[in-house]
């Protein structure tokens, strides 16, 4: 009896072809501002074809670099070692990597290769430290996360040559990355907030407000053309919106959701993932790659949201970002480690990334500078007027270290990672054999 009733009530949840018909037609209305708005800044860059074309070849490799070389020529000899490290193969195997943590018990452990957990650095601001790391990487034997975060202002990496440096650093090593666009609730858009003394103002107008949403949908078409950058984060409920219709009308770009979106529950993923399915292209493919959660998300709330992920096709597509370590100041009490639960996610839930936003607690504490979010909203100029420049490194180097003990913790429990993809193939081979 109690089964028959779930079932009724069940029913009562979907949605008939006719409640679907009505979104199609406010979506295709001719006489929608919302929309014709949306099409006038994609106008602005050409077509769909038109505008992809103008990324891939912003994209390519050789054009990074010459970029690269007229706005910072003095980085020209890091990039040429950092290609010429990963074409000799100096950096360590998987297999090598699995052996140095297990010893000969490597060879007969078997390892749960589809379940590998994607290693995620952020914030990386800035192009000395991927070398930074690169040096320590091939050193220590250690390795190179794959997937790559960066909070840093856009112009302001754009105008010193560290945007496309970093872009074409991502490609030689074979990581992904997200920028953060400067259209956001930081940059002024909510005129009646300002500092901390206006602080709990943004709990209720974090974002994009009023105009600022199609700013950034601009900005991010201007990088998305000039650049080739493909992969932004994303901190709106307008702003998804608007990059699930722009990847529907055929502009291939990708982002994630940001921490400050506050996914903290199955039912606010649910809302997320059906508007996924829903702007979903005819082939199935979303523009959405990354969810981040919310630091008080639980175990619990991982798996539950892991079942509709896979029942509405998107397990492979969207991955689940989770944070295992966090700056020692300004974003949560300390101390936050989350490597353990991580552990137990790992064996059955597949696409998640290991996200290391600080050191581990008990070094960051030690630090005369720890980690701390508030670094990412700084100027670069300012940074180094302070002489904070080198604790800023020592605190990305930290950051490292934890992925590293973050893969460590899982090779040791028979579980699988992935690292940049180019530098740390499951065995030492040439570059060229290697898949993007």
């Amino acid at each position: 009896m109690q089964d028959s009733k779930l079932k009724h009530l069940r029913e009562q949840l979907k949605i008939s072809s006719e409640r679907l018909d009505i979104i199609n037609q406010v979506l295709i209305n001719p006489n929608l501002q919302v929309i014709d708005d949306l099409l006038n800044v994609v106008a602005k860059y050409g077509t769909p074809e038109e505008i992809n074309e103008k990324a891939k070849q912003a994209a390519e490799l050789p054009e990074l670099l010459q970029r690269v070389e007229q706005t910072r020529p003095d980085y020209f000899a890091d990039r040429l070692w950092l290609k010429e490290q990963a074409e000799a193969g100096a950096f360590i195997s998987i297999a090598d990597y699995r052996r140095q943590v297990l010893g000969d018990n490597a060879d007969r452990q078997t390892f749960t290769d589809e379940l590998a957990v994607t290693l995620e650095i952020s914030a990386c601001q800035y192009f000395p430290w991927v070398i930074a790391i690169a040096r320590r990487a091939i050193a220590q034997g250690s390795l190179m996360p794959g997937r790559f975060i960066q909070v840093r202002k856009m112009k302001e990496q754009e105008l010193d040559g560290d945007l496309p440096a970093i872009a074409a650093a991502m490609q030689i090593i074979g990581a992904s990355f997200v920028v953060t666009l400067d259209t956001k609730g930081t940059d002024g858009s909510n005129v009646h907030l300002g500092g901390p003394e206006t602080i709990t103002g943004y709990f209720g107008g974090v974002g994009q407000p009023n105009e600022h949403a199609l700013q950034w949908l601009d900005e991010y078409l201007d990088y998305y053309t000039h650049y080739g950058i493909r992969q932004v984060l994303n901190l709106n409920p307008g702003t998804v919106l608007l990059g699930y219709l722009i990847h529907r009308l055929g502009i291939d770009i990708e982002f994630k959701i940001s921490v400050f979106m506050g996914n903290d529950n199955p039912y606010s993923a649910l809302w997320t993932l059906l508007g996924a399915q829903l702007f979903a292209r005819e082939d199935g493919s979303t523009p959405l790659v990354g969810f981040n959660w919310s630091n008080s998300v639980n175990n619990e709330t991982i798996e539950i949201t892991a079942q509709f992920r896979k029942e509405l096709g998107l397990e492979n597509l969207v991955r689940f970002e989770h944070h295992i370590t966090e700056t020692w100041k300004s974003i949560v009490r300390q101390p936050y480690n989350r490597r353990k639960e991580l552990i137990e996610l790992a064996n059955h839930v597949p696409n998640i990334s290991a996200k290391h936003e600080g050191g581990e607690p008990e070094i960051e504490q030690t630090r005369s500078h720890p980690s701390n979010i508030l670094d990412y909203f700084r100027d670069k100029t300012e940074i180094i007027a302070s002489s904070d420049w080198d604790h800023l490194t020592l605190n990305f180097l930290d950051k490292f270290d934890a992925v590293n003990n973050t893969a460590r913790a899982l090779t040791k429990q028979g579980l699988s990672f992935m690292a940049a993809q180019k530098l740390h193939p499951p065995k030492q081979q040439p570059l060229a054999a290697l898949k993007d």
